[in-house]
């Protein structure tokens, strides 16, 4: 399994009734694996570093979402994804546009020992 963590601000919204100024980069990454997300890194794609997970100390529950947001000045739109699910097993998904992406979601099957991400 493969995933792909950037460093920036995470916001969990836990009510509908916090608003922010939002960054043409802001997306919501979504867990549909089957299995908890350890980290999550989110870098530009021309970047050779990772930096810091973004969950800290959080983990990301099968099911559950995350706001991942960007200074409002960022201009940079290509940006890659790393995940490393609980059993230390890392994914990557690279050259994402945000500027044009708002949701994130990715998937694990089993029975093809697949990862894949949709997005919209």
């Amino acid at each position: 399994m493969r995933f792909v963590s950037i460093a920036v601000a995470v916001t969990f919204l836990a009510s509908a009734g916090i608003a922010q100024a939002q960054s043409k980069q802001d997306f919501r990454l979504t867990n549909k694996t089957g299995y908890t997300i350890d980290k999550v890194f989110v870098a530009p794609s021309k970047s050779n570093d990772w930096e810091e997970d973004i969950l800290g100390r959080d983990v990301l529950e099968n099911g559950a979402w995350v706001n991942i947001t960007f200074p409002k000045k960022n201009q940079v739109c290509s940006y890659d994804v790393k995940v490393v699910y609980d059993d230390s097993t890392p994914a990557e998904w690279h050259n994402f546009n945000l500027c044009e992406i708002s949701k994130i979601s990715i998937f694990y099957s089993h029975s093809e020992d697949k990862t894949w991400a949709e997005y919209e």
